[in-house]
């Protein structure tokens, strides 16, 4: 399969360290949890957040919501072609079954990636879980995936079309592709030294979900997904 992971996801629990600020308690307490069990969002908690590092290219779950959404609902992901995986900030790892029937509301999305950080898995109780969360750094996750070629998706790379990046991901055994999960910066340079290629795809920054549109997509017609669909 092609495995594909949101990398750096802008992804997490409020900090310990802010926990106590009136504007998450307020936000908190509207939704009836404790201040440390509700995502960071900076469209929310941005006056809170300032004290923190990094808060720039933290606190937004939308952009992994809307690119799980993209990614997810691609006729090779329903085929079994595509394995994604969410790698966060802080470093978690959040497993997803491909079969996974996304929320598409927002709110919905929030309130299960709160339960997964609780319960470490959802359904809590299923004998299946769709996602399960374990603390682990990308190297690790990588090393677990053991990739026949890595690439990172960085606007510091090497320029090349989609249509070139898709040939490089079909003539490998287990591609990994990273697409950066974060609104602003770059990649750590640790984790940017993890890839075999650093590529570029556009001239100006893209958000995740778009990129991740048109990886996959290319990808698709590269294998000649709709050629063998229709005969």
């Amino acid at each position: 399969p092609l495995n594909i992971i949101i990398g750096e996801a802008a992804l997490e629990l409020v900090p310990k360290e802010i926990s106590n600020d009136p504007i998450i308690v307020r936000d908190a307490k509207r939704r009836r949890k404790k201040s440390d069990e509700i995502l960071l969002d900076i469209s929310r908690h941005y006056k809170a957040m300032k004290s923190i590092d990094k808060f720039w290219k933290r606190g937004r779950p939308d952009i992994t919501h809307l690119t799980l959404l993209n990614i997810l609902g691609f006729p090779a992901n329903k085929r079994g072609l595509i394995k994604v995986y969410v790698h966060t900030i802080n470093d978690f790892v959040i497993d997803i079954d491909p079969t996974i029937r996304l929320p598409r509301n927002y709110n919905r999305f929030v309130g299960l990636i709160e339960q997964l950080f609780k319960e470490k898995r959802v359904p809590p109780k299923n004998v299946k879980s769709l996602m399960t969360l374990r603390s682990s750094d990308l190297k690790s996750l990588i090393k677990d995936i053991s990739p026949s070629k890595t690439i990172i998706l960085t606007s510091a790379g090497e320029r090349l079309t989609p249509n070139q990046i898709a040939k490089v991901l079909v003539n490998e055994s287990n591609p990994v592709i990273i697409i950066g999960g974060f609104q602003s910066g770059e990649f750590s340079e640790e984790n940017l030294s993890l890839a075999d290629m650093k590529c570029s795809i556009y001239p100006e920054t893209l958000d995740a979900w778009v990129v991740a549109a048109i990886v996959v997509h290319q990808y698709e017609i590269e294998i000649g997904l709709y050629k063998d669909i229709w005969g």
